[in-house]
């Protein structure tokens, strides 16, 4: 039994390694990520792959059809270099303030993010979509907290985005200051602020490695931090 199951899996890995079998391109993990495509098994390696394999960010751009202008690389001496980045331009959703600098597996992680989880999370709760998002930064040479000592923020190199805020299609806004704790206390309802920023946290966690907000600690209590850095956590 064992043997069979070893050659059920095996004979169809060595066709493929061979190219007599093809697999669609959301299934195949030598095809570029495409950010069009619904998310597979194979989505988080491909946006793993990104930050190891310059091109493969550069591919995934062009195979999205996502035009962001490169950012020169430029080298730093205080530990803020600029590497792989592009400027993150605005899809369906306008960002306020246009065209920050982010590293290309950022950019490519928030498009994902904003086609797979923010808009039908706006959708699901409102009826509508997300307009535009105001951003509070992404690129700042400074360490974690602004600490005189410590470890290097992911901001330092371009690699997070700081969120505080969105506007609906409607015009409405809302703010994770103002509207993450409106119904403290008690599970948010559907189709409230509330519920809705909590499902954007959730969806952002599928595509970006480190998502903070007002339930980590104080001085994220008014807005998300998305990054793609080495460290996970989901809070």
């Amino acid at each position: 039994m064992i043997l069979l199951l070893l050659l059920a899996l095996l004979v169809p890995a060595g066709l493929y390694q061979a190219g007599v079998l093809r697999l669609p391109p959301r299934w195949d993990p030598r095809a570029p990520l495409d950010i069009r495509d619904t998310p597979t098994l194979v989505t988080h390696w491909k946006l793993a792959r990104l930050e190891w394999q310059p091109s493969a960010c550069l591919a995934a751009l062009e195979a999205s059809r996502l035009e962001m202008p490169r950012v020169p690389d430029r080298a730093s001496d205080t530990g803020c270099p600029i590497a792989n980045a592009v400027r993150l331009e605005a899809g369906e959703v306008a960002l306020s303030p246009a065209r920050p600098v982010v590293t290309c597996p950022l950019a490519v992680a928030w498009a994902m993010f904003e086609r797979h989880a923010l808009q039908p999370a706006a959708r699901a709760h409102f009826g509508q979509g997300v307009r535009s998002a105001r951003h509070l930064g992404t690129y700042n040479c400074r360490n974690v907290y602004h600490r005189q000592g410590g470890r290097r923020s992911q901001h330092a190199t371009a690699n997070a985005i700081d969120i505080a805020g969105f506007t609906l299609a409607d015009g409405r806004g809302i703010t994770l200051l103002r509207d993450w704790g409106e119904e403290e206390g008690a599970e948010a309802a559907h189709g409230t602020p509330a519920a809705f920023l909590r499902d954007v946290r959730d969806g952002a966690c599928r595509y970006f490695r480190a998502v903070l907000g007002p339930d980590y600690n104080a001085p994220h209590r008014d807005h998300f931090h998305l990054d793609r850095g080495r460290w996970s956590r989901c809070s």
